[in-house]
């Protein structure tokens, strides 16, 4: 019976720990904080998002994307989904495939899995932070408090750098690299984006169904729809998440990329150019100012106003057709140049991690280090928003926990 330890008690984890259990494995699971799955309690919107039914190897990115296709084929959706309901928890799916159990309380995710523990008898160092792991013919794992915890393999499991309150410093990237390993350059994914301008004092905290997309030199790199909010330092909302993965990945290789935000999502610019001069139509004698009301969001109309460089006090009867072109072209693409984004204690999950070059993705063991292994989101894959980086935790976890148990 190899002794197995689990560095990290998140999702990933905590399922590697159970999957090296049930495989015959004798299990130690070591986290820093005083209980197991903190970050868990988060996702979702407390209500934990735990995998998506429409998930594809599309939804994931990395230098190397299809290094996931292994682990996700191997122990998929209907896996994980089969997995938890024997645990309790019963699925509910909505619209665009997002999974959440029918209690919509994160915390019944948590506490299915806890309870899995203790019942598989693992194990459960808490409080316990991991300094340094060396190999002889067994692993050495130094905690902060003096103890030495040995094992026969490790998984690593520490997380990236997202949501560092939970306990995610990067401290894993460390230990990796001091057992040999490279870590692609690691930057906050499913975050909100800083942009350019003076405008967004003003706008902060309005919130409009619409489209962003991301230019490149005028070509259309990505694009997704839903809420989006504008804040005090740029943008935010579902939408942006979606982007700001592949708007950050420009910006780190030197590149200017552009977000275009469409407030009035459902006509083309020809067709609300039509509609503006028929809806002006019936308010000759008002202003611009008042003439937009009821179309969009009144804190928007000055700002957007002073973009187009149409005074508000101007009376309906005399705008010009080519400011009634630029009101249509602003409103159906409004373009701000993108110039950064919040930080890791903002984002949803880490981009980058280690080089899984250097990692054998059928089994998830190190192809440096005989007898270790890594899960979840410590390595170079990270998904979109909607429950794929859960999927990848619980995939990768389960995997790394059978393979270590041989």
């Amino acid at each position: 019976m190899p002794k197995v330890v689990i560095v990290g008690g998140g999702a990933a984890g905590m399922m590697a720990a159970i999957s090296a259990k049930n495989h015959g494995a004798d299990v130690t699971l070591i986290e820093r904080n005083n209980r197991v799955g903190k970050k868990i309690l988060a996702t979702g919107n407390g209500r934990c998002n735990y995998t998506n039914v429409n998930l594809t190897i599309e939804n994931y990115h990395g230098n190397n994307p299809k290094f996931a296709y292994s682990c996700l084929s191997q122990f998929g959706v209907e896996k994980t989904l089969e997995f938890f309901e024997r645990l309790g928890i019963t699925p509910t799916i909505e619209d665009d495939g997002r999974v959440f159990p029918l209690s919509l309380q994160s915390s019944s995710v948590l506490d299915v899995l806890r309870f899995e523990l203790e019942e598989l008898g693992i194990e459960l160092l808490t409080d316990a932070f991991v300094t340094d792991i060396r190999k002889n013919k067994k692993f050495k794992l130094m905690l902060e408090d003096g103890r030495q915890i040995y094992g026969d393999r490790v998984i690593i499991a520490t997380g990236g750098k997202a949501a560092p309150n939970t306990g995610s410093d990067g401290n894993g990237y460390k230990l990796a690299e001091r057992l040999g390993h490279s870590i692609v350059d690691i930057f906050p994914g499913l975050v909100q984006l800083k942009l350019e301008g003076d405008i967004f004092k003003q706008v902060s905290g309005v919130k409009f169904p619409g489209v962003a997309g991301l230019y490149l030199e005028d070509r259309l790199i990505k694009q997704d729809r839903g809420d989006i909010l504008f804040t005090n330092y740029g943008i935010s909302g579902p939408p942006i998440l979606q982007l700001s993965r592949t708007a950050l990945k420009y910006l780190k290789d030197g590149k200017d990329i552009e977000l275009k935000v469409s407030i009035i999502h459902d006509r083309t610019e020809g067709e609300l150019y039509d509609y503006l001069v028929f809806r002006f139509g019936f308010m000759a004698k008002k202003t611009i100012e008042r003439g937009l009301i009821g179309l969009i969001n009144k804190r928007l109309i000055l700002p957007i106003l002073k973009e187009v460089k149409i005074d508000k006090n101007k009376k309906i009867a005399h705008l010009s057709k080519d400011e009634v072109g630029r009101l249509a072209k602003i409103l159906t693409d409004w373009r701000f140049k993108i110039t950064g984004s919040k930080s890791f204690k903002d984002a949803q999950v880490t981009a980058g991690g280690i080089d899984t070059d250097e990692i054998n993705s059928s089994t998830m063991e190190s192809k440096l280090v005989k007898g270790l292994y890594f899960a979840g989101e410590i390595v170079d894959i990270d998904g979109d928003c909607g429950g794929f980086n859960l999927q990848w935790a619980w995939s990768s976890g389960y995997i790394a926990g059978e393979n270590s148990a041989y």
